[in-house]
């Protein structure tokens, strides 16, 4: 099939190289001509294990190329994939402003059937923008053209995307007509040969799966940290509790793991866009309020720890931080707890 991605950051770069890598003819499309220059030069933009590999193959095969030009992405693929920022705006909404616009750019130049895919994390309701952005540019030029606007959101962990992509636990469509639902069935057939994996879903529902999801794994980091500072306190080994409750097979051994808070590019602003969409709709979201304000207050964990060791003046002193980036195996800065 051929694709094109609106966006070569984290999210699109994975995708347009694993949908090359299965054989599909894929153009990553950025407007920052410096990313481009570098991908089409050999260079990554991001680290992440084993993507350098994956796309000099896909490039020098062939199925994968970098453009910055708007006109030959749009008129290049037969589904179009949205994957770019949806940064916190000033209320903690997720600003829209770079979805909307690449909707308008594929109405600005489409000359028949796509299928738009928001492949960013997007708030609910996202869709319905995306298909009047493309309804106004289309009557603006005064052309009628078939389109489809699907939800496919992304479940990718940082330091092992590639494994998550090209193996996935569960492949979330948001589609409200055949023919997308069947263009998106093939596209990912490559994905789920040894069982079906692909969970077909109206377009709200999956736009909220993917905040539910990382608000989930958010809570539970959170509610660790929180366990982590009351087990010091009254002499316990969170190593041995987090062994006693992860061996129950509902709550499982995943994200019990204590440490100095959660960062990264995902869940500080998901979780922040969840509770914004809660309140814009009459609804206090209590829980992820304290998920916030207990992942704030451990940022501050290993400070309470300096002073209480070596006293409030801490001039003189040298400390080294041991891990930078969010988590390992990325060099991904955003939000790090190291920062704070």
């Amino acid at each position: 099939m051929k694709i094109t991605v609106i966006g070569s950051g984290y999210v699109g770069l994975v995708t347009g190289t694993c949908l090359a890598e299965v054989g599909n003819e894929v153009c990553c499309l950025d407007v920052d001509p410096a990313k481009i220059a570098l991908l089409q030069a050999g260079g990554i933009p991001i680290y992440e294990p084993g993507l350098d590999d994956m796309v000099h193959r896909n490039v020098a095969a062939g199925r994968l190329h970098f453009t910055t030009d708007v006109a030959e992405s749009v008129a290049f693929g037969d589904i179009q994939f949205i994957a770019v920022g949806t940064p916190p705006d000033e209320d903690g909404s997720a600003d829209l402003q770079y979805v909307l616009a690449a909707a308008r750019n594929i109405g600005r130049y489409m000359d028949g059937y796509k299928v738009v895919v928001d492949k960013s994390t997007v708030p609910v309701g996202t869709a319905d923008k995306v298909r009047a952005a493309l309804a106004e540019v289309l009557a603006e030029r005064d052309v009628q053209l078939d389109y489809s606007v699907v939800s496919n959101p992304e479940f990718l962990k940082e330091g092992a995307a590639i494994e998550d992509f090209m193996k996935p636990d569960r492949i979330v469509v948001g589609a409200e007509d055949e023919r997308a639902v069947e263009m998106m069935r093939r596209l990912y057939a490559p994905f789920q040969r040894n069982h079906e994996r692909i969970l077909f879903m109206d377009v709200r529902s999956a736009e909220l799966t993917k905040y539910a999801a990382n608000a989930m794994l958010a809570t539970r980091i959170s509610f660790m940290n929180e366990l982590a500072n009351l087990a010091e306190t009254l002499g316990a080994d969170i190593e041995l509790v987090r062994r006693g409750i992860g061996s129950d097979p509902r709550i499982g051994y995943h994200f019990l793991y204590p440490g100095a808070g959660y960062g990264g590019s995902c869940f500080p602003k998901d979780v922040k866009a969840l509770v914004s969409s809660g309140k814009a709709h009459g609804h206090t979201l209590r829980v992820l309020d304290a998920v916030e304000a207990a992942n704030d207050a451990q940022k501050l964990r290993l400070v309470e720890k300096a002073v209480a060791r070596f006293g409030e003046d801490l001039s003189g002193c040298r400390f080294a931080l041991w891990g930078l980036a969010f988590k390992p195996n990325t060099d991904d800065m955003r939000e790090a707890p190291s920062r704070v």
